[in-house]
């Protein structure tokens, strides 16, 4: 089965080796047929510390790395493409 890769934000970096990623869907509310937006945060691994906070990223399905983390961050160079 595929990994899921999803794109996002980053809006915490405190944290050693580890990000905080923002995922905003969008889709059609089944009653009302608005577009509503829901968010939902990530912690994902980085592994060098080079993702700042505002930073658009790609984040990637991973096996379990610690409590919460279960992301990797996909470097700069693949997430272009």
């Amino acid at each position: 089965m595929p990994k899921r890769v999803l794109p996002g934000v980053v809006v915490s970096d405190k944290s050693d080796k580890t990000i905080v990623v923002k995922v905003e869907r969008r889709f059609t509310h089944p009653l009302f047929k608005k577009v509503v937006r829901r968010s939902k945060n990530y912690h994902a691994h980085d592994e060098n510390n080079e993702f700042k906070v505002g930073e658009k990223v790609w984040i990637e399905e991973c096996a379990p790395i610690s409590r919460h983390k279960r992301w990797v961050v996909l470097p700069r160079e693949q997430a272009a493409v």
